[in-house]
């Protein structure tokens, strides 16, 4: 395990994408609630149980193909959270 010295790990959150420690403001969060419901969590505040990923086009396809949000979130996603996450980027 990696000692991080001088540095603040406060704001940083490891990205589903690059496997790098990334601050969050960088990250979109994708929340998984307590009834199994999966949002997107634009202002990082809501419970549950959370993965973080970079607002890229070429990050959430890679997310997608190697079906890294569903292994984090320990649930099935639907094609419609990766939709709306592509969405996101448009705007």
């Amino acid at each position: 395990m990696k000692v991080m010295t001088n540095i603040t790990t406060k704001n940083l959150r490891k990205d589903l994408f690059s496997k790098t420690l990334i601050d969050r403001q960088n990250l979109i969060r994708i929340v998984k609630t307590k009834d199994n419901q999966i949002i997107i969590d634009l202002d990082q505040k809501m419970s549950g149980r959370g993965a973080y990923m970079q607002k890229s086009y070429e990050a959430i396809i890679a997310v997608k193909k190697h079906n890294g949000l569903a292994r984090s979130l320990k649930t099935k996603i639907d094609e419609a959270i990766y939709d709306k996450l592509l969405g996101l980027l448009d705007e």
